[in-house]
């Protein structure tokens, strides 16, 4: 299957990279810590449970039990008829989802990664994000689809790809992307939740990463405002802003720039489209600086945006050159020591915040 040829390729490299994904933190240790997995699990088995109109189908969801396990134990709980088991077809299945949302259904379809989705964008963008405003607001799409996006380890350009800024400068789509355990049980049950289709992109390398959440967050009423940015780290010298494993990133920086007298404020976007400009703003203009980081490609990237919404609304508050931090423009290599090249890492943010905050030495004085 798919699913186990793709793990095997993922094996080795998968336990070189987890640990950089790994971010200190100074929780309580009586906090309850869960895996992202199982935030995403409980999050589709309380939202099935509590409407009959949910549904999740994909490839190999059901018998399998998702190719990443995000799916365990629904087939059994809720049988055949709201799990289902899809051919390897997103142009398919991708289709009757949407037109299931038309009558009043609400299906979570699963690509087992968002490049794949290229296969039903067709659907996505002109069957799905436009019909609300195409039939005068007659027509809901209350669709979700879900998936891990952006790199992994060792899979290659065609299944590496970030398509947050495809899928977010689309007008009629609500874009997505959870960073932590919390994020993603209280962002899914929104996506869920919300009459407009969801395009939830979620990091395949994050999955078995173990975060600390409340009683709150585990409650089954617990859901997060789409639109709504988090502010993970607070700082006075520089804005990081950051979405899904980059948060991560920008969090370690974060501690190392603090040993050089940096303090710096990470803001987790959460949601990529609405994206929650005031906050953003707010925040660059108490710090006077701003870095972007996002995994994708820099051009027309989530990056580009943040930095025209910064210039548009803030741009006399800024005291030093924006900095975006972003994927390589090429298609992602094959090879570990050039794919690490090819994505950001946490030294990247590092070296951006000490040029934001004129620490970093001049190349022409190291000449």
């Amino acid at each position: 299957m798919l699913a186990i040829a793709r793990q095997r390729m993922l094996g080795q490299s998968f336990k070189k990279i987890l640990p950089a994904v790994s971010v200190l933190r100074s929780y309580s240790s009586a906090a309850k810590q869960i895996t992202v997995r199982e935030a995403l699990n409980s999050a589709l088995d309380e939202e099935m449970l509590a409407d009959p109109k949910v549904f999740l189908m994909g490839e190999e969801v059901g018998e399998y039990q998702g190719a990443y396990k995000i799916t365990k134990g629904l087939l059994e709980k809720y049988g055949p008829e709201r799990v289902l088991d899809t051919p390897i077809t997103e142009a398919g299945f991708t289709g009757i989802g949407v037109g299931a949302a038309y009558y009043g259904l609400k299906p979570v379809v699963e690509f087992m990664t968002f490049n794949f989705s290229m296969q039903a964008i067709d659907h996505i963008i002109n069957s799905a994000a436009k019909s609300n405003y195409m039939s005068a607001g007659q027509i809901s799409v209350p669709i979700v689809f879900r998936g891990p996006n952006g790199a992994a380890a060792g899979v290659g350009a065609q299944h590496s790809q970030c398509y947050a800024a495809w899928y977010a400068s689309c007008p009629g789509l609500k874009v997505l992307s959870p960073y932590n355990s919390e994020d993603a049980r209280g962002l899914l049950k929104a996506a869920i939740r919300d009459p407009d289709p969801v395009v939830f992109l979620e990091n395949e390398l994050l999955y078995g990463e173990s975060f600390p959440v409340s009683d709150e967050v585990l409650d089954s009423s617990f859901c997060l405002p789409i639109g709504k940015a988090k502010i993970e780290r607070e700082g006075k010298d520089a804005t990081i802003t950051a979405f899904s494993k980059m948060v991560g990133y920008a969090l370690k920086a974060a501690e190392m720039l603090e040993k050089d007298g940096i303090c710096a404020e990470v803001i987790n976007l959460r949601s990529i489209r609405p994206l929650d400009r005031a906050t953003i703003n707010a925040s660059v203009r108490k710090t006077n600086r701003l870095i972007t980081v996002e995994e994708g490609f820099p051009q027309h990237g989530v990056g580009a945006e943040i930095c025209a919404s910064v210039v548009e609304e803030s741009f006399s508050y800024l005291d030093a050159p924006v900095e975006r931090i972003a994927g390589a423009d090429v298609p992602m290599p094959y090879a570990a020591n050039l794919e690490r090249m090819a994505v950001p890492q946490v030294e990247d943010i590092v070296r951006a915040a000490k040029r934001a905050c004129y620490r970093s030495v001049p190349l022409a004085a190291t000449a």
